[in-house]
């Protein structure tokens, strides 16, 4: 499979490989267990972080990256929800459900860390452009 994208990001492999395996877990449960609501659910959500950073590489701006990336950190809390209710009902084992929540909270870490990255930049750039100025224009968030 050829990669579009030549610079390795350690979030957006981590996502994808992550969408994997909600996908597998989907088809054991809807093929083993069939359990057709949570499996739908826990798709959706799974696999969501992964699309939303792919889509914050073509943000139109620093706060619709910070967006789209919010939008997968609170897609990866609603998957750990999922994961604690297939866990709960005994759909899922104590192991398969640590190894899959490992995943979501380092997601989330990174995540986290990115958004807080983005945020950091954007007020560096918003006070050189404000002293670049001279104080004179008002503050531009690009």
């Amino acid at each position: 499979m050829k990669k579009l994208n030549a610079t390795p990001s350690p979030l957006r492999e981590k996502t994808f490989n992550f969408a994997v395996r909600i996908y597998k877990l989907n088809q054991y449960l809807v093929n083993e267990k069939k359990e057709y609501i949570i499996s739908k659910q826990i798709m959706k959500s799974g696999t969501n972080p992964g699309a939303m950073v792919r889509e914050s590489n073509s943000a139109e701006s620093g706060s619709d990256f910070i967006h789209k990336l919010s939008v997968a950190k609170k897609e990866t809390g609603e998957t750990q929800y999922w994961l604690e209710l297939l866990r709960a009902v005994e759909l899922i084992s104590d192991k398969e459900f640590n190894s899959l929540y490992a995943d979501t909270e380092e997601i989330f870490k990174m995540l986290t860390s990115s958004i807080l990255t983005k945020k950091k930049n954007m007020s560096i750039k918003a006070i050189l452009i404000f002293l670049t100025f001279g104080g004179l224009l008002k503050l531009v968030f690009i």
